[in-house]
């Protein structure tokens, strides 16, 4: 639900004008759901995704999906040919030297210059977390809110209204509930915990040791 929201409600995802999408942490439970919605609103998208780690990266392209993952704690080679460039730059030369015109993130601060590097023109980003801080460096460009006419979005799906979440709903249950229960989307779960495991559970998340979902059961 949080994916079908960033997609096409806050997103605003249409046919003519996103034709690239760009997942961060590609192998949470949240960007799992996006990349697979993402690949269904049409056959011709191109569909990214960056994680931190090499085979999460192979997983995310194998077993989910996404057309290329990149390994965001990597040094790539910039367009120009030059070292030193970062995950944007490797974003772009797979997606053929162009931008991209949807990013879906949740680390906040330290991708928040790359990310305005990575879109294309008329380009947005939705941030759904700030899972790596919120103060910006002074040194970030903003040049491409200008220069690209860019849009960076935030939304909590808890604090919309009633009328909101219902529709969410009801696009849900239409859109993506039927794929679910027939086993074409995948929803991954990586361990099922003990409610009495909880601090092994965070641990694993703060680790980044998990691919899809941790489930704790009470018992």
């Amino acid at each position: 639900m949080t994916a079908l929201q960033a997609l096409r409600l806050v997103g605003e995802y249409s046919p003519e004008k996103v034709k690239s999408i760009l997942w961060h942490a590609g192998a949470s439970a949240v960007s799992i759901a996006g990349i697979q919605q993402s690949l269904q609103l049409d056959p011709n998208i191109r569909v990214y995704a960056t994680t931190r780690q090499d085979a999460k990266c192979e997983y995310v392209v194998k077993e989910i999906g996404a057309h290329a993952a990149v390994n965001a704690t990597k040094s790539y080679a910039k367009a120009d040919g030059s070292e030193g460039g970062t995950w944007a730059d490797e974003v772009k030369r797979l997606n053929g030297g162009k931008g991209v015109d949807l990013v879906i993130d949740y680390v906040g601060a330290p991708y928040f210059a790359a990310n305005l590097d990575v879109l294309a023109l008329d380009g947005r980003v939705v941030m759904l977390g700030l899972l790596g801080g919120t103060v910006l460096d002074e040194k970030t460009d903003i040049r491409a809110f200008l220069m690209k006419r860019a849009t960076v979005v935030g939304s909590t799906l808890r604090s919309r209204d009633l009328k909101y979440q219902g529709r969410l709903r009801d696009l849900f249950v239409e859109e993506v509930l039927p794929k679910l229960v027939s086993g074409v989307y995948k929803s991954p779960i990586d361990k099922v915990l003990s409610w009495k495991d909880i601090q092994e559970a965070h641990e694993m998340l703060e680790g980044n040791k998990t691919k899809g979902k941790l489930v704790c059961v009470v018992d």
